[in-house]
């Protein structure tokens, strides 16, 4: 189990993003609805992970290039300090720059979308204590650097799109957007407390 936290870490983070609407799913829903059709949601799907995937790729290949050159507690303590400047930016300023693209969105549209709307909530940046041990059990060995960061990026964002797929097709079958007028969850303020709270490990531990 020692061994497997990380991937079990990466999955659950991936579950996470996948729930949260500001990474995918309530765009899918709302062009599902603006469209009128099930299919226009489905083909949202892969842009808005491929877009994801580029983000944690190019965190998880900087965090493995990054182990092997510097102390890895250099690394957890430079990514921690980035981590809480990012989680008070994204509190004092991060409503005033939200990232918008019409309803006309195309698959380039999307992904640019998707990539820009993960790294703007430093969703690469919370691989990074899953990804550090990783790399050090790869250090040395020929290609297993780059074997870590596919196989990080694929399995995370493997399960953000299966969990974004399950909601926006729930939500657009079943509920609708009446479903988020009369509840919500201010994913906002939970995404600025797991960057804080996560930066604040990475320095501690």
């Amino acid at each position: 189990m020692e061994a497997d936290w990380p991937w079990l870490a990466l999955v659950g983070l991936g579950t996470f993003h996948g729930v949260n609407p500001a990474m995918g799913w309530l765009f899918a829903v709302a062009l599902g609805l603006h469209r009128g059709s099930d299919w226009a949601l489905l083909a949202a799907l892969p842009p808005i992970a491929l877009g994801h995937a580029l983000s944690i790729g190019l965190a998880s290949v900087a965090v493995s290039v990054l182990g092997v050159v510097i102390d890895p507690r250099g690394v957890r303590i430079g990514a921690g300090m980035l981590l809480l400047s990012w989680a008070l930016y994204h509190w004092f300023y991060g409503h005033r720059h939200r990232v918008r693209i019409g309803m006309t969105a195309g698959f380039f549209g999307l992904t640019a979308w998707s990539f820009l709307m993960a790294t703007a909530h430093g969703a690469g940046l919370m691989v990074i204590p899953a990804l550090i041990p990783l790399c050090q059990a790869e250090h040395g060995a020929s290609g297993g650097l780059l074997w870590v960061s596919v196989a990080a990026t694929a399995l995370h964002t493997g399960t953000m799109l299966l969990v974004t797929a399950l909601i926006a097709l729930t939500v657009y079958r079943c509920f609708g957007l009446a479903l988020l007028r009369r509840s919500w969850i201010n994913f906002d303020l939970l995404w600025t407390v797991m960057l804080l709270a996560t930066g604040a490990l990475l320095i501690l531990l």
